[in-house]
């Protein structure tokens, strides 16, 4: 039973962020003293008895024995609604000792719990558009937005037209921003690419318009125009799974393709960085810089 583990974690992230049981009961319908037992006898005894190779039914039954006050027809019963309320609770966004006082961990965990609220919308998939590194192409891409299998976050996927796939993380801002963040390569490496959209003031729109941020192929960093356009709301990940990003010829562009190449893909709609090698490292270089971007704007 996946669920009580998943119960017990959430309440766990929770509390490490601040917020009393008596709270946290409160908004699940169970009292203090029952969502207490559940938390620090039964689930805990449960997983112990697990390991040690006894079956589930066994086990829930042995740990349940333990507390008066739990039965295991409300507990089975109320287990989903339990789970689902637990994940749409926000959290503090103030330092706690769960995150080493960090007010910016809180802010994070607070914009994934927005996120399981706000994202329904916003879920299926999605192709993108955006400027290629790779010459004057257009880059079509397709995102999938869903909520996570076990209801505790809401996540992303990304096929990039290099065949790799990856798997990230939603957050929101209210109703203003979705923030999608991957970690582009393989661990233990750590490369971030960050998508920021602007939430329009429109019901399950048909496109969303943002910025990205990711490094370009000699890793140094650059912030581009970016367009999805909602394809569907299919969530399905295996059928998601056999989408294949692509580049696109300017010639080959049909009459839209053309006006999402001209908001996207325009030397204005570029802000690059490169290194200098310089021993004197002064302003001069900054000159030097621009320059050659302006020579190489794409």
């Amino acid at each position: 039973m996946e669920a009580l583990k998943q119960v017990y974690e959430r309440i766990s992230f929770l509390r490490d962020n601040g917020i009393k049981m008596k709270d946290i009961a409160a908004r699940t319908g169970f009292s203090p003293s029952v969502l207490s037992a559940l938390y620090s006898t039964v689930i805990p005894e449960y997983e112990k008895n697990l390991q040690q190779g006894e079956n589930q039914e066994e086990t829930l039954d042995h740990a349940l024995i333990l507390v008066n006050n739990v039965s295991r027809k409300k507990l089975m019963a109320s287990l989903p609604s339990l789970l689902s309320t637990l994940a749409a609770m926000d959290v503090p966004a103030l330092p706690h000792k769960g995150y080493f006082g960090n007010p910016f961990l809180s802010a994070i965990g607070q914009g994934m719990a927005a996120a399981v609220k706000g994202i329904e919308p916003f879920c299926g998939t999605y192709l993108s558009y955006s400027i290629s590194s790779n010459g004057k192409k257009l880059k079509i891409e397709p995102y999938l937005l869903a909520m996570a299998d076990n209801g505790l976050y809401a996540e992303a996927f990304h096929n990039n037209a290099y065949g790799a796939q990856h798997q990230g993380a939603v957050l929101m801002n209210g109703a203003s921003h979705i923030y999608i963040c991957f970690n582009e390569f393989q661990d233990p490496q750590l490369s971030l690419f960050y998508i920021c959209l602007k939430i329009p003031m429109y019901d399950r729109p048909p496109f969303l318009r943002g910025l990205y941020l990711c490094l370009d192929y000699n890793h140094n960093p650059i912030a581009r125009r970016i367009l999805f356009v909602r394809q569907s709301s299919s969530t399905d990940r295996e059928s998601f799974r056999k989408m294949q990003g692509f580049m696109k010829e300017f010639d080959q562009l049909d009459e839209d393709e053309r006006k999402i190449y001209d908001y996207t893909c325009t030397e204005a709609d570029s802000i690059r960085l490169c290194n200098i090698p310089s021993p004197q490292m002064d302003y001069g270089d900054l000159q030097q810089e621009k320059a050659i971007l302006r020579e190489n704007p794409k």
